[in-house]
């Protein structure tokens, strides 16, 4: 009898020795643990490909509504791309200040093209903690009932703390006087670094000067106001230093020279 059932085990094959080991077999239990997570992931990786387009459009009227929010005309009885349609996009190319043609404004992707090597430079000089620069980048310009400029738009992004801050400076139509500041992509620190979202500390920013009437950038962001006065001051987040620095550098960054000040000085004598 022994033989026998010797002789049968020593034909079975493998599938079939596993099935008859018992359920808590080491083998049987790798086996389950290993199916499902192949399983979840597919289900996963489905899940993400076809949620992508979805993703990618709120994402975009995540945007619209910041930018909406930072000129002041956000109205949440009103559609989002609806609205968004009173903005005029345009390409800017940063080294000369001037608009061109190069690029799609409505589909422009900044942030691809400053990964790109071929719309953008490495930076040696780096206070803003971007790595590279886009040559070009996308700004919204909100015009009133006759069609004169009312309000610039101007993309900013450099890293804080934790994170690389994503937001947007507003400005009156004379290029110089702050109307808003808005982040609308971050992961700093809640309760501290985060606070660059409260509405309070939003609102210093309204009414703040860029430039001196010298032309020289003066805006900064620090624990007690510069030489150049309260017109071009905003407090530091109390807490949260290291993000503050690097709100104001970014700032800083971008409306200088390196950013968007060519761009400035063209809109101020009225060559745009």
């Amino acid at each position: 009898m022994s033989d026998t059932t010797e002789n049968t085990s020593e034909k079975k094959g493998f599938i079939r020795r596993f099935l008859d080991a018992p359920a808590d077999s080491v083998g049987k239990t790798v086996f389950v643990a290993v199916a499902l997570c192949l399983v979840a992931s597919m289900i996963v990786s489905a899940a993400a490909v076809a949620l992508r387009p979805t993703q990618e459009v709120n994402a975009l009227k995540d945007k619209q509504r910041n930018i909406l929010q930072v000129a002041g005309i956000y109205d949440p009885e009103i559609d989002v791309v609806e609205a968004f349609a009173a903005f005029e996009p345009q390409v800017v190319e940063l080294a000369t200040g001037a608009f061109t043609d190069q690029f799609d404004p409505t589909t422009f992707d900044d942030r691809a093209a400053a990964e790109d090597p071929a719309t953008s430079v490495a930076l040696s000089d780096d206070p803003a903690g971007i790595i590279r620069k886009g040559n070009f980048a996308t700004i919204y310009l909100l015009r009133d009932d006759a069609g004169a400029i009312d309000k610039v738009i101007l993309p900013i992004h450099g890293y804080g703390l934790w994170s690389t801050l994503y937001g947007f400076v507003a400005l009156e139509e004379n290029g110089n006087d702050i109307f808003a500041l808005q982040f609308y992509e971050h992961a700093e620190t809640p309760g501290l670094g985060a606070e660059v979202d409260n509405p309070r500390w939003k609102a210093l920013w309204n009414g703040k000067k860029l430039t001196d009437e010298n032309g020289e950038l003066q805006i900064n962001v620090s624990k007690a106001a510069t030489a150049a006065g309260a017109d071009y001051h905003i407090d530091a987040l109390a807490g949260a230093t290291l993000t503050s620095v690097g709100v104001n550098n970014l700032v800083q960054f971008w409306m200088g020279e390196a950013g968007f000040a060519p761009f400035l000085s063209n809109l101020k004598e009225g060559k745009l």
